[in-house]
């Protein structure tokens, strides 16, 4: 049994639920988010909240419960919270600013990297050194975080590179002479 898929999912004021052609919709004050619906879970949409259930005893219906409601707990938190990551850069020269519908990283390379921001994210850089990814979609704004850390990723002597905030460095000793 999961413990997680048990839980009901409160819907706030302010914001609808709506299940239609195996496609769930969730509105809220800060846009609408979408989620396609597995045929092995059972939906519904009573008062206030939404319950997920298996729709039969497979294994399959059990393994994916816990998985779709805590899909559906994003969708919910996304339309009226919105989610944010912060990246921290780390090493002399290194910056960010974001321009309009870019990015503009400085990381040590011979040419400076222009990264696209996909629609329904927007990025804010407070400092040189700060990334602020927010956006609705929970997936979505780890992705971007995740393609922009690639760049430059943290390295262990020296922790130069782009992290996540609260993320620790492990820290190697530098070669012996």
């Amino acid at each position: 049994m999961s413990r997680i898929g048990k839980k009901p999912v409160a819907i706030p004021a302010g914001v609808s639920a709506d299940i239609a052609n195996g496609v769930l919709t969730v509105k809220g004050p800060k846009g609408t988010l979408t989620l396609t619906l597995v045929e092995d879970i059972s939906y519904q949409v009573e008062g206030s909240t939404i319950l997920v259930t298996p729709a039969n005893d497979t294994k399959r219906g059990r393994a994916f419960w816990g998985m779709q409601r805590t899909l559906v707990s994003n969708l919910v938190t996304g339309v009226t919270e919105g989610y944010t990551k912060t990246l921290q850069i780390t090493g002399v020269g290194y910056r960010a600013t974001a321009q309009g519908k870019n990015l503009k990283l400085q990381l040590g390379y011979s040419h400076d990297v222009d990264f696209a921001v996909p629609e329904g994210i927007e990025i804010k850089t407070p400092d040189n050194t700060t990334i602020h990814i927010i956006g609705i979609d929970k997936q979505k704004v780890g992705q971007v975080a995740a393609e922009i850390r690639r760049w430059r990723k943290p390295e262990p002597y020296k922790g130069k590179g782009i992290k996540y905030q609260g993320e620790f460095i492990f820290r190697k000793e530098g070669k012996k002479k």
